[in-house]
């Protein structure tokens, strides 16, 4: 089954709820130099990118026990993914954080369409959701006074896991998002061989290891191959770098099983 079962429409009544109140002690801390720390006993799940047709979906392919605090790999060596397990010591891993911290309104653009606007701040994993049967999502917005067109430029959207595009309604103004609950998961893209970001959903706050708070999101992707030129997001690096962590089974499709994980707990988690 995949992870949106239900119709779009489905989707579309769930987002006009008020999603859950994120944990009071939820959130992602970056390790100088180490893994993300994670507190508050976050959702984390496997969910593999898979095409259908000329467009893609989420797959689930199982929930990752841990912890009530763990720690995620960040420097992409470790033998235990996705958890940390202390490799980045041995590989000299640095993990400066260099991307821009600006709010996203102030760093994306405004594409105007008849039906629906976009904004885009170019900030790409390369999951390819913007990727459609009708165009891409730049394409779509252009004809956007379709009613089907419109519903497809707001689904792709909603489907970006690093944030990058957000559909604006032309009404009222107000960005049309999912509701995504408090969950990190690991996506994996088994199309391109490559183990992706971790996508992380429903505004769970994440901390520069300068302990500076980023902007709060309800979706982004943060790099886990340790590669990418935007850290601490991913910026698809790990297709660049042909990051495998090969968490899998060779059990295939929707059956595929998880390997035993551990997380490693590591020195300081104070």
């Amino acid at each position: 089954m995949g992870l949106f079962s239900n119709s779009f429409d489905d989707r579309r009544k769930k987002a006009k709820r008020k999603p859950e109140p994120v944990p009071a002690d939820a959130e992602i801390r970056i390790m100088d130099a180490g893994p993300y720390v994670v507190r508050g006993n976050v959702k984390l799940t496997k969910q593999v990118i898979v095409p259908e047709g000329q467009h893609y979906r989420y797959e689930t392919a199982g929930e990752i026990e841990h912890g009530e605090t763990f720690t995620l790999c960040r420097c992409g060596k470790s033998k235990n993914p996705p958890f940390c397990d202390g490799a980045h010591v041995a590989a000299g891993f640095k993990g400066e954080e260099i991307a821009s911290r600006s709010p996203f309104m102030t760093r994306a653009r405004r594409q105007v369409g008849p039906g629906i606007d976009l904004l885009d701040d170019d900030r790409c994993a390369f999951a390819r959701f913007c990727h459609t049967e009708d165009g891409n999502i730049w394409e779509m917005v252009r004809k956007s006074d379709d009613p089907r067109i419109r519903e497809r430029v707001i689904r792709a959207a909603c489907d970006c896991p690093t944030g990058r595009l957000v559909a604006v309604d032309k009404e009222t103004g107000e960005p049309i998002d999912e509701v995504y609950e408090p969950e990190i998961a690991v996506l994996d893209d088994p199309q391109q061989e490559a183990g992706g970001p971790l996508f992380v959903k429903g505004n769970i706050p994440l901390y520069a290891a300068d302990g500076e708070r980023y902007e709060i999101r309800n979706r982004m992707a943060l790099c886990r191959c340790g590669r990418s030129d935007e850290m601490p997001f991913c910026d698809a690096a790990h297709l660049t770098f042909e990051f495998w962590p090969g968490v899998y089974t060779e059990d295939s499709g929707a059956d595929r099983t998880v390997l035993a994980e551990k997380p490693h707990e590591g020195p300081d988690l104070a």
